[in-house]
């Protein structure tokens, strides 16, 4: 498809880490090669972001208020000024009920834009949950913002690292609740998501592991019956249904194998069971000169009417303001985006 897809890229709390990686990405130039990046923003926050990162002599900021006004020009940051934030009041990394309204009504807005087609698909920076509550928007995390105004029901995270890819049976609750929340009707769900959602991304005949929830995925009941009460019945439901999938796999070696080929997507139980190997594998700290080599990976939204990818990391509040903060998460959701929203449209095209 020859047209360039259009990305609207959150800019995320403006108190964070946001605007700069957002600087630092589309001041690359083979970024507006593969697409047409719009930041939905504030053109204050950004221009302070400019110079944060040091790119004043080469990046410009040109505020729009519809999508039409874009230029998509190297050099050139387009960005859809929302206006809520008084840049004399910001205080970078630090929480305010000003920037989690802020962050907020930056995803509403990206969202909007995207279920009216005016945007291809929508690319997030990190926002901090502490401060979108304290503005009075009591959700646990994107993923929740995007179920409500998109009116879905029946939806998953997904984390993504070059081949490992991981989603989950739950994501933001306790253990405790998230150990009760595997259930066979979740786990099919799950499983049935994960094999659509591979096959998105161009994978004919995707092969699905299903992670255990207990160690060595129960041992036949001894350390729990989870695996033979509600997940081998949702693996052999989706068995029968020509989905090819294999579990419960023991927790402490599924993401080994996947990660070597042998599947192509894991389903995991619980929040933590499928961040953890993301990351290990995605973020890498250089001890000895004091900062992060890479933070790369993906968090991504399936179920979905519209695409929504993620940077894979927080707000770093610690790093705001510094402009030594990495950009390579950021620039993954983008390039996994893209895409996306190509097959997406193929695929309406064909329909």
């Amino acid at each position: 498809m020859d047209k360039k897809m259009i990305i609207g890229i959150t800019m995320g709390d403006p108190a964070s880490i946001g605007p700069e990686i957002t600087v630092k990405t589309l001041a690359d130039k083979t970024i507006y090669d593969k697409c047409q990046p719009i930041v939905v923003g504030d053109v204050s926050v950004m221009e302070e972001a400019v110079k944060i990162v040091g790119r004043e002599n080469d990046i410009k900021i040109h505020g729009i208020n519809s999508v039409d006004e874009a230029l998509f020009t190297p050099g050139t940051i387009d960005v859809y000024d929302m206006k809520l934030v008084d840049i004399n009041e910001l205080k970078r990394g630090e929480v305010s009920i000003m920037s989690g309204n802020a962050a907020f009504q930056y995803v509403k807005k990206v969202i909007e834009l995207a279920m009216e087609n005016k945007i291809d698909a929508t690319v997030t920076n990190a926002i901090n949950k502490e401060a979108i509550n304290l503005a009075g928007y009591h959700y646990s995390g994107h993923t929740e913002i995007y179920a409500e105004f998109t009116n879905t029901e029946k939806y998953t995270m997904m984390l993504a690292h070059e081949n490992l890819r991981v989603v989950h049976v739950s994501t933001h609750v306790s253990l405790r609740e998230a150990c009760d929340r595997v259930k066979k009707d979740r786990v099919l769900e799950v499983i049935r998501i994960a094999n659509q959602a591979c096959k998105e991304l161009g994978i004919k005949e995707p092969k699905i592991g299903v992670a255990g929830l207990n160690p060595h995925s129960g041992e036949n009941g001894m350390f729990g019956r989870e695996e033979i009460d509600e997940i081998i019945p949702a693996i052999n439901i989706a068995s029968e249904e020509g989905i090819i999938v294999e579990g419960p796999v023991p927790p402490d070696t599924v993401f080994s194998k996947a990660k070597g080929g042998w599947y192509d997507i894991v389903v995991t139980m619980y929040h933590d069971q499928g961040h953890i190997p993301l990351k290990v594998v995605g973020f890498v700290y250089n001890h000895e000169e004091q900062k992060w080599d890479a933070v790369a990976g993906v968090n991504i939204t399936l179920g979905l009417p519209i695409i929504r990818t993620s940077v894979d990391h927080g707000t770093a509040f610690d790093q705001a303001g510094k402009g030594i903060a990495n950009e390579l998460s950021l620039i993954n959701a983008i390039e996994y985006a893209i895409p996306m929203a190509q097959n997406k449209k193929v695929v309406e095209v064909c329909n």
